[in-house]
């Protein structure tokens, strides 16, 4: 007899099968039975029962077994991954040396939280042909960098990066690359016993072409270089130190091929790092058309350094590479005579946009350098790809790349096009909070001297020792004086004039924004009250003018024929002719101040030598006198949320007031924050009007705002080096406000 066995039960996710049982004397179910019975004759229905019970206790059995497989398989698991953790944490939190700053896979992948911006990238035109096998190089790269997730949860942060600061070991703020030499901060430093390079943030991205990325992190800084900045971005570990933000380039310089050496230097700004490149080779030059301009891509064997100057109507392009004398020749032969027929003989008219990009292509020592005009309206925008490695060059008319970064706590770099009706303005702006960035703000002028002179903004920021400036007032650029006021630590070093726009504020971070005017008088012992007009300006009108010791050392008249009175000890000592204009210097002295008379005046009979004078000052707001810095230019563009735009009050020219053209300009919000923005032209046209400007600073979020002087005085410093613009294309300014972050010297 054949009995079907029940339905299976499953156990956990493994299935009994259907099993048989035949019921004879040979069968298994029916000797384990017979054995019990002690081998007496048993009723075939006891034998059946018997059997069945046997078979339950079988399937039992297996049950049985199945389940402590599942929970041996648990165990198990569960020791091996208690294993892998607590290995784990013991490399997080053992305490052994680290650097202080790392690029490695095991910072950036198992220390350092994820960067969660996605940062813009330039889009690619259709001509560029598609990712294939990634480099070596590129893989490296690749390898040793973080994917930037937005949903990733942030793992505890490395313990390295709380440790006391790394020793320095060397630094200087010039670096040679491949024999050129850049101004650039660098610091060699050491923790434990790692040594490691740093470089400026900004003179990274300008000297090697590492561009910086949006970041949140002031302690982490997402890169591109040669890399894919919307999957993995390559990340460098940053330090801030005095003045500067320093990227730890050491291991990028390992991955890259680049040997770094110290060198002493007999120059002032210390030792020099010295950077030679592995040689590579371009490979080809392309050009295409775009509908928003034109771009050429240099084709490259390896990724490579690069720099470009951004001039006014053309562009250069620096690379770290050699090019074939035929491809140099390519792009520098004459263009073949075009045959012209009878029929079209009368000229036509063909402007740049309608034909591509013109390029030079020079041969150097070590360098290829690519030389290209730039159309009216449009700018350089140069970015580097991988996978085949290129650079591109676009000619476009919204250049600016956008993005936001964390420089330092409480100060935030912002770039952005904002559009106010139907034009787009490029905005560089950098924001300050004074209560968490520990940040002081002063007036710095070129030469802390005398108010005489005038420098690029750069040099007078790292004179100053500020880790960020903005150019400020207006100056005279004949004579290179100063035209508004500049108040530093309750010591007027130039005077306001014309009632105009100024900024005041204390070391408390309270600000006032308003059209200033100080009002001197002079009474002389015989009670005559005599109006001083204007304190240590190169502003000149009819009446008594007043220079004193913060002027600097001597006076130099400014027009024909002026009278100077010397006061001293608050007493007349001397009358002297001024004669003719710029001829003859005149000490200050320092217990004292000139008085000088431009035109003629009945009142200077009540000074005669001898004659004992007071003073007597105020501003107008009253209260403006109450802060010790301040700082004027105009017009005041916004005031208490509303625009109160009047430049005429402010007695600027009709000219002036028309004019549209890049701008600097200074606000707070109503949280507090102080913005310094530079405001460039807007795609395809003009810098804004001044009513613009006042629209474009209430967009930024500007509760209060001023104007700066602008046009080619417009420049923005953060960390060595400008922001808004090359160098090359900024003027030579007078003063500016500077941010520090320790004490201001």
């Amino acid at each position: 007899m054949i009995k079907r066995a029940k339905p299976p039960k499953r156990i956990g996710d493994h299935v009994q099968p259907y099993t048989t049982t035949r019921l004879s004397p040979n069968s298994t179910a029916s000797s384990n039975a017979n054995r019990h019975e002690s081998g007496k004759s048993v009723p075939i229905a006891v034998r059946c029962r018997r059997s069945r019970r046997a078979a339950r206790r079988q399937r039992a059995n297996s049950m049985s077994w199945v389940m402590l497989s599942k929970r041996t398989a648990i165990i198990l698991f569960l020791t091996l991954c208690g294993s892998s953790f607590g290995w784990a944490s013991t490399r997080v939190g053992h305490t052994k040396p680290k650097p202080l700053l790392s690029y490695s896979s095991e910072v950036i992948l198992s220390q350092l939280a994820p960067v969660v911006e996605k940062p813009l990238a330039p889009k690619r035109a259709e001509f560029l042909s598609p990712a294939s096998t990634p480099s070596s190089l590129t893989k490296a790269l690749l390898t040793q960098s973080q994917v930037l997730d937005d949903n990733a949860i942030a793992p505890r942060r490395a313990e390295f990066l709380a440790q006391a600061s790394p020793q320095v070991i060397r630094q200087g703020t010039q670096i040679s690359l491949n024999g050129r030499t850049f101004n650039v901060a660098w610091q060699q430093w050491q923790v434990g016993t790692s040594v490691r390079f740093g470089i400026s943030d900004i003179g990274l991205m300008q000297s090697l072409g590492v561009e910086l990325l949006s970041t949140k992190d002031v302690t982490r800084q997402p890169v591109q270089w040669f890399s894919s900045p919307q999957s993995t971005p390559l990340v460098l570990a940053s330090q801030l130190m005095g003045s500067y933000r320093y990227l730890d380039i050491t291991d990028l310089a390992k991955v890259a091929g680049w040997q770094l050496q110290v060198e002493g230097a007999a120059v002032a700004s210390g030792d020099r790092l010295r950077i030679s490149s592995t040689p590579a080779r371009v490979k080809e030059i392309r050009q295409a058309r775009q509908p928003w301009g034109s771009r050429i891509v240099v084709d490259l064997d390896r990724p490579i350094p690069w720099q470009v100057s951004d001039q006014r109507t053309a562009g250069v392009i620096t690379l770290e590479a050699s090019a074939s004398p035929s491809l140099v020749e390519q792009f520098n032969a004459p263009p073949p005579p075009e045959r012209q027929d009878a029929e079209d003989a009368a000229p036509v008219s063909v402007g740049a946009d309608g034909e591509n990009a013109v390029i030079r292509v020079e041969q150097g020592q070590k360098q290829t350098i690519l030389r290209v005009d730039i159309p009216t309206g449009k700018r350089l925008q140069v970015y580097s790809l991988p996978n085949p490695n290129r650079l591109v060059i676009d000619l476009r008319p919204d250049a600016l790349v956008e993005k936001e970064i964390s420089w330092a706590p409480g100060i935030r770099w912002h770039q952005k096009y904002v559009t106010l009706k139907n034009s787009r303005f490029p905005l560089v702006w950098l924001e300050v909070d004074p209560r968490t960035s520990g940040a002081s703000f002063r007036p710095i002028w070129s030469n802390p001297a005398t108010q005489v002179g005038t420098a690029p903004l750069i040099q007078t920021a790292q004179m100053w020792q500020a880790f960020a400036a903005i150019n400020a007032g207006f100056f005279n650029r004949n004579n290179q004086l100063p035209l508004g006021a500049v108040r530093r630590d309750e010591r007027w070093f130039s005077g306001p004039i014309l009632n105009r726009g100024a900024i005041a504020w204390n070391d408390s971070g309270q600000f006032k924004f308003g059209r200033l005017t100080l009002q001197e008088t002079l009474v002389t012992s015989a009670g005559s009250r005599l109006p001083i007009l204007f304190l240590n300006t190169g502003y000149v009108q009819t009446g008594f003018a007043r220079y004193t010791p913060e002027w600097g050392p001597t006076y130099t008249p400014l027009i024909d024929n002026e009278v100077l009175f010397v006061v001293q000890n608050d007493q007349v000592i001397s009358q002297l002719p001024g004669g003719i204009a710029g001829q003859q210097s005149f000490p200050i002295p320092l217990d004292g101040y000139l008085l000088t008379l431009r035109g003629s005046s009945p009142a200077s009979a009540s000074l005669s030598v001898g004659t004992q004078v007071s003073l007597e000052s105020l501003t107008t707001p009253g209260d403006f006198g109450s802060y010790p810095h301040i700082l004027g230019a105009g017009p005041l563009l916004v005031q208490n949320r509303q625009i109160v735009l009047n430049a005429k009050a402010e007695q600027f020219s009709d000219a002036f007031i028309q004019q549209s053209a890049i701008r600097s300009c200074i606000g707070t919000t109503a949280a507090g924050t102080l913005i310094i923005a530079a405001i460039h032209n807007r795609s395809g046209g003009l810098g804004p009007t001044l009513a613009e400007t006042a629209q474009l600073m209430q967009l930024l979020g500007a509760a209060n705002a001023l104007n700066f002087d602008g046009g080619s005085s417009t420049g923005l410093y953060l960390g060595g080096q400008l922001l808004d613009r090359s160098p090359s294309t900024v003027a030579r300014v007078h003063n500016g406000l500077g941010i520090f972050r320790a004490p201001s010297p």
